[in-house]
């Protein structure tokens, strides 16, 4: 925990000038004017009346930036009460609309490139025509309100354009990156019962060919209710699909022509399914979180304009895959008069400096990316503007994991002590940052700058007391439009209530997200990690109870367990060591580690392939048989056993021992 009497170093204040020019500054005074609150002066105010009036601020967001819809926006907020909120229940709207309205059809929509394709650039009247064409392809197909269409597609501007066009049409959009292992996304996408399958022949990663060909036979065996599905040709120009059943490709199922040649809008009722997330399947299947275009399109309208401060002539970079809420974080981005760039590839092939060429080539002025690159950049000794001109970079994102003081005075050493460096933390399951950048608040080392505008944002102690100045459980204490309007089948919601709202057991309830978190004096927050066990590494989610099933598959092991390290020499992306019972007689050899690699990498992602295996006796449980993943991992990250887990629990106390004596040789 920070120490009050010892403020961590400013690093960066943002000048008079860049006050003047954020698109808060004026949203603050537009709401002292039109609200009668005093707001002007700091953000603070701003952000005490946004979560003291929530009704009200979410009204206001609305009418700043004049929501299209049928219907009536009264009242904003019908029941405020978690965790089933009830926002503009008499509204219907459009996500997709707000996207392309007002766009210059000459202006620049997007850049992207990949380890496949030389960088090229779409202007908006290009993305609107290739989503003109999907959206009449898949209305050919069938497609209408609420159907499912997946993707297992990489981070392209025809994905994009494919979302945009299933949105439209009222349709439900769940997306995987292709690295993602057959049974990963069988997983996710069987839960939804999709009718159409977007997908493409392979990928290229770190300088290796990946064909996809047979594993999208075999996600059609595992997809009955798939009718369709349409192949983009992007490993081969011309790919060989007789092995699929009822395929097209791509330019046969989209084509150009009258019938694509305008693009329409299906206004859906503000809680209307948009796209389906999922959580990392920490203890089962991955949940299938629901988000309704109302809620996705408010959230984003404030954090694109607000806090990420996208305006026109900006571009904005932020790597990510298909398979991380990231991607849809960075679509939203359109609602602003920004551009984005795309990148498909491993970050770190031929080197670290893959990202800082692509910004310098595209004019990148938001450089976003995971914590974990920049320590590793910052491990690498890698120094991104030798030969690079990277001075279009004024502000420089993080997040999927806290970003070390290191990394922070890193990014002032290299890029220089004019950039807005903004570390944020959020969530897959509601789609934004919960705290994170404020365009006009200083930059202390190794914090974040505040809460998010409309998030009222507390930590509270094991006993559901709020409390400043220690590390707790990060809660929210009122409604946002992006939580979920549920988990896809869980027609009773007692699985969403169960992953968010009982942890406490308060009244009325609280959403309780599974972060450490400490909010200090000063108005800022520190992130210390995930509470639960989930594993995001490279972008990629993915929980324990997945990478359980990939290693239980083997013969030889009969129990495992497995925890992600932050912060430990050597291992950017965290240490991530695999712990397995083996059956008689087996043994730990070079094969077995060989194969349990191989059959993550494949079943899972490369990503979370471990980075040591060790064999133990057994692995501590508690009484009702659950995994013991948080407090081994806070064992070895260095908290006193007793403090990590109470022994009373526990139905094999004595199997902790094993990890504290490892734990004393780190």
């Amino acid at each position: 925990m920070s120490d009050p009497a010892a403020a961590p170093p400013v690093l960066w204040s943002p000048s008079p000038e860049r006050v003047a020019r954020a698109a808060l500054t004026p949203f603050a005074r537009w709401v002292q004017e039109t609200r009668d609150v005093p707001v002007t002066a700091d953000y603070h105010a701003l952000w005490r009346w946004s979560v003291d009036d929530v009704g009200g601020f979410w009204a206001a967001i609305w009418e700043y930036f004049d929501v299209q819809h049928d219907g009536s926006a009264e009242p904003p907020l019908g029941r405020a009460t978690m965790p089933h909120a009830e926002w503009f229940p008499n509204a219907a709207l459009s996500f997709p609309e707000h996207v392309f309205r007002g766009k210059d059809p000459e202006a620049l929509a997007l850049q992207h490139t990949s380890e496949l394709r030389p960088l090229d650039a779409w202007s908006w009247g290009e993305l609107r025509e290739r989503t003109a064409r999907i959206a009449a392809g898949l209305r050919a197909l069938g497609v209408g309100e609420g159907d499912r269409v997946v993707a297992y597609l990489p981070n392209l501007p025809e994905t994009v354009a494919a979302f945009l066009a299933v949105s439209s049409l009222g349709a439900i959009w769940s997306s995987c990156s292709p690295d993602f292992g057959a049974r990963s996304v069988i997983d996710r996408f069987a839960q939804i019962e999709p009718t159409v399958l977007l997908a493409v022949d392979g990928y290229r990663y770190g300088g290796r060919d990946f064909d996809r060909v047979a594993t999208l036979a075999g996600l059609q065996e595992e997809l009955p209710t798939v009718r369709h599905t349409v192949v983009l040709p992007y490993l081969s120009p011309a790919p060989d699909l007789a092995p699929l059943r009822d395929a097209t490709a791509w330019d046969d199922a989209f084509p150009a022509g009258p019938a694509a040649a305008d693009l329409t809008f299906a206004r859906v009722p503000f809680r209307h399914p948009l796209w389906v997330l999922y959580s990392s399947g920490t203890t089962g299947l991955p949940k299938p979180i629901v988000h309704g275009h109302g809620g996705i399109l408010l959230e984003l309208l404030k954090k694109q304009h607000l806090h990420l401060d996208a305006q026109a002539d900006d571009r904005v970079l932020w790597f990510t895959t298909t398979g991380w809420m990231m991607w849809n974080f960075l679509v939203g981005v359109l609602l602003t008069e920004a551009s984005i760039v795309l990148f498909d590839g491993n970050p770190g092939h031929p080197d670290l400096g893959v990202l800082w060429d692509v910004a310098e080539r595209t004019g990148t002025t938001t450089f976003g990316t995971g914590a974990a690159y920049l320590a590793g950049c910052l491990k690498a000794g890698l120094h991104p503007g030798a030969g690079r001109d990277l001075s279009a970079i004024r502000a420089v994102g993080s997040t999927g994991s806290p970003l070390s003081p290191e990394g922070f005075q890193w990014v002032y050493d290299e890029l220089g002590a004019d950039t807005w460096l903004f570390s944020t933390s959020g969530g897959t399951d509601v789609c934004t940052a919960f705290v994170g950048g404020v365009p006009t608040l200083p930059v202390h080392l190794g914090e974040l700058q505040a809460p998010s505008l409309g998030c009222k944002v507390e930590s509270w102690d094991e006993d559901g007391r709020p409390h400043v100045g220690r590390v707790g459980e990060l809660v929210l204490t009122e409604p946002l439009p992006s939580m979920p309007v549920g988990f896809w089948g869980d027609e009773e919601g007692s699985r969403y209530r169960d992953a968010y709202f009982t942890y406490f057991d308060v009244d009325p309830p609280v959403w309780r997200h599974g972060d450490w978190i400490e909010l200090t004096e000063r108005g800022t927050t520190i992130i210390y990690g995930r509470s639960d066990s989930t594993i995001n590494r490279g972008g990629i989610r993915m929980g324990t109870s997945e990478i359980y099933r990939a290693v239980l598959a083997l013969d030889e092991i009969v129990d495992a367990l497995v925890v992600d390290v932050p912060g430990r020499e050597g291992f950017p992306d965290g240490w991530m060591p695999l712990f397995v019972v083996l059956r008689e007689g087996a043994t730990l050899d070079d094969d077995l580690i060989g194969r349990i690699a191989r059959r993550v990498r494949e079943d899972c992602s490369p990503r979370h392939v471990p980075n040591e295996v060790h064999a133990i006796t057994e692995v501590p449980r508690t009484l009702s048989g659950k995994v013991l993943e948080v407090p081994v991992k806070r064992i070895l990250m260095g908290e006193a056993p007793d403090r990590a887990a109470s022994r009373d629990s526990l139905a094999n106390p004595a199997a902790l021992d094993w990890f504290v004596r490892l734990a004393a040789t780190l």
